[in-house]
């Protein structure tokens, strides 16, 4: 089934400092991970899908803004499919789960921030079903964000 899910975490904090943690996230799936660290807040990074494939995403500095678009055919760029805007933030932890079936697209909204993606699918796996789309298909506004 096609669909995203927001899982929710949470903070402590006591005079040994913070610590963010997300007792509801099950971690079976997950075979990779990687981190990303945009060298500005002014791009946006995307359109990248798969069919298959699942991703979590989860802010660890900063913030981002991430978009969402449920793709009907892979093969067509439809550029009437509606988007979803997700802000993830590190004062505010969060972690995202798509399903395969979407496109998604973010960007920093500050200097310095880092997003940790989490996959289901081996390298080799994701690149054999990864589709990327032209970034002015599904054009979101980035001045309200």
């Amino acid at each position: 089934m096609t669909s995203y899910k927001i899982i929710k975490g949470n903070t402590h904090s006591d005079t040994r400092g913070e610590l963010n943690f997300f007792n509801d996230f099950d971690m079976k799936e997950i075979v990779r991970m990687y981190e990303i660290s945009p060298k500005n807040k002014n791009e946006l990074r995307g359109w990248q899908g798969h069919k298959k494939e699942h991703k979590w995403f989860y802010c660890s500095k900063g913030s981002f803004t991430l978009f969402l678009s449920l793709i009907t055919h892979f093969n067509d760029e439809n550029s009437n499919l509606p988007t979803t805007k997700i802000l993830l933030e590190e004062k505010k932890p969060s972690i995202v789960h798509i399903t395969g079936g979407y496109a998604t697209a973010f960007k920093a909204n500050e200097e310095n921030a880092k997003l940790l993606v989490f996959s289901n699918a081996t390298l080799e796996a994701s690149i054999a079903d990864d589709f990327r789309f032209n970034l002015e298909k599904w054009p979101v506004n980035l001045n309200n964000i």
